[in-house]
């Protein structure tokens, strides 16, 4: 049963009205931690509330705290605590206690673990089975092929079918993020309802052992390499091929999708999702597309920006279904797998050729008619006149050339490859990896040694909260709308 789960206003007066008693006495632990207290104070936990509801049933003991709790994980996670420290931690610092919302205590771990376990339910009990002996083949710098040829074109055939991923145990948390996190962000403007998204994966290590504890009785018996089923605490992880290190991992692959604020200059995550550690990122691209257009009703995707990973035509099939620009990069083993009207000489880069070789500059997509336009570099002023000039057109606007995206959707995107535009765009793609290093090393999830698929979707969902939450402060600030001294009494900080 939900126990009483107090307004944000409720809390904002409480907290407020106990924090400047505090600060009569001693106004300096309160400047020392005025960013944690700060981000807890904006944090309205009311939509939380409707969403976790469900979850409890209408009789029995009250759950008591649940709105604390989260808040607890959050200023945990700003703090960068272990949830075993934090517990035993903050009962001795009054003042954290009174801004998570504890006014009668602070719960004890297992109130913690229950309340993850009700927002993502997925079975993580160790289990015996036989040892995951690690792969020996390796790939370099790239990454592990798909196990399934053709996956994602059948992948993207059931997207495009009306077929949706909402079974998945992440389902609940993300939606939290997406209402509690994410759309105050959209109502600050720190997230246009027109953006830009652009997708990464990432390895993510698991603290469990990928051997396992062994259960059997061959080490008594002077048998070391036995062949016998072990107990593994993280049952879930699996090998998987990290191109950046050009080694193996056991974990996790995570997939975020995140955009880039041109003018605050904010990258911020909005989509987490943790995959089996051998599966390619052009499959999760396709489905976490799917699940994220699900997710924002409210957000228009205009460009979907990725690394070679995802350069399929399934990928363009799809991204051209939902009327979407695809900012991709060409993959080298892609090369000289087009489709075009062989009367056109095209570079690698779907770059239409002029009689004399060079590349022709793009002068923009004429949507009426599906195409682009292209024209010669000599009359553009791009170069100087070259032999081919006297056979190539007699108009002073020089030699023009229309291409169709859907001549090849890979080759020709809307945003036509090499131009400006498009270079721009590719460049918002490192916010996928800024914040993935924010996630992983800033608020420490690599080195937390959390084990279970669950708790590192959990926590990687609290760091990603705690990115937004430094931005909305900030935004709070400049807008006026937040003044730390005056909302709890304090004096100047010295």
């Amino acid at each position: 049963m939900l126990g009483p789960w107090p307004s944000h206003a409720d809390y904002q007066q409480q907290t407020a009205a106990a924090l400047s008693l505090m600060a009569k006495f001693d106004p300096h632990p309160l400047w020392a931690y005025e960013d944690a207290i700060s981000k807890l104070y904006i944090l309205n936990l009311d939509p939380l509330k409707t969403l976790v509801a469900p979850l409890y049933s209408t009789t029995g003991a009250p759950a008591k705290n649940q709105p604390g709790i989260f808040r607890s994980l959050v200023l945990m996670n700003h703090l960068e605590y272990s949830l075993d420290e934090w517990v035993k931690w903050l009962p001795k610092v009054p003042l954290l206690q009174v801004a998570c919302g504890f006014f009668e205590g602070c719960p004890g771990i297992a109130s913690y673990y229950d309340f993850i376990n009700r927002i993502i339910k997925l079975d993580e009990k160790p289990r015996v089975k036989h040892k995951k002996r690690k792969p020996k083949k390796k790939y370099g710098n790239k990454k592990m092929p798909p196990k399934h040829p053709g996956i994602v074109q059948k992948l993207v055939d059931r997207i495009l079918d009306g077929r949706r991923f909402d079974s998945r145990p992440e389902h609940l948390l993300q939606e939290i993020f997406a209402r509690v996190c994410v759309q105050p962000s959209i109502d600050l403007g720190l997230v246009p309802t027109t953006v830009s998204v652009s997708g990464d994966g990432t390895c993510v290590e698991t603290g469990a052992s990928p051997y396992g504890r062994s259960t059997c009785e061959c080490r008594e018996n002077g048998i070391y390499k036995c062949d016998c089923p072990r107990r593994f605490s993280d049952p879930n992880a699996a090998w998987g091929w990290d191109s950046h290190k050009k080694q193996y991992f056991y974990g996790y692959m995570g997939y975020f999708i995140s955009t880039y604020n041109r003018t605050e200059k904010l990258d911020l995550p909005l989509y987490l999702r943790f995959v089996d550690a051998r599966r390619h990122d052009s499959v999760s691209a396709v489905v976490a597309l799917a699940e994220f257009r699900d997710l924002y009703p409210n957000l228009t995707i205009d460009t979907f920006i990725s690394d070679s990973a995802s350069d399929n035509y399934a990928t363009y099939q799809l991204l051209d279904a939902w009327n979407i620009n695809a900012v991709i990069d060409l993959n080298d083993h892609n090369t000289g797998n087009a489709i075009y009207p062989t009367s056109h000489k095209i570079n690698d880069n779907g770059v239409p050729l002029c009689p004399g070789g060079r590349e022709m500059v793009c002068w923009g997509y004429c949507p009426d008619r599906c195409r682009i336009k292209w024209r010669c570099p000599c009359a553009c002023g791009k170069c100087k006149p070259c032999d081919a000039c006297g056979i190539c057109s007699p108009s002073p606007y020089g030699r023009v050339i229309y291409t169709k995206p859907i001549w090849d959707l890979r080759l020709f995107t809307r945003i036509p490859r090499g131009s400006v535009h498009f270079k721009l765009k590719m460049k918002e793609r490192t916010a996928s990896e800024r914040v993935n290093n924010r996630v992983l090393h800033h608020y420490g999830l690599e080195d937390s040694k959390v084990r279970g698929k669950k708790r590192i979707s959990f926590f990687a969902t609290v760091a990603a909260f705690n990115i937004h939450l430094d931005a909305q402060l900030d935004k709070m600030k400049a807008l006026g709308l937040f003044d730390f001294q005056n909302i709890f009494g304090v004096s100047a900080a010295a």
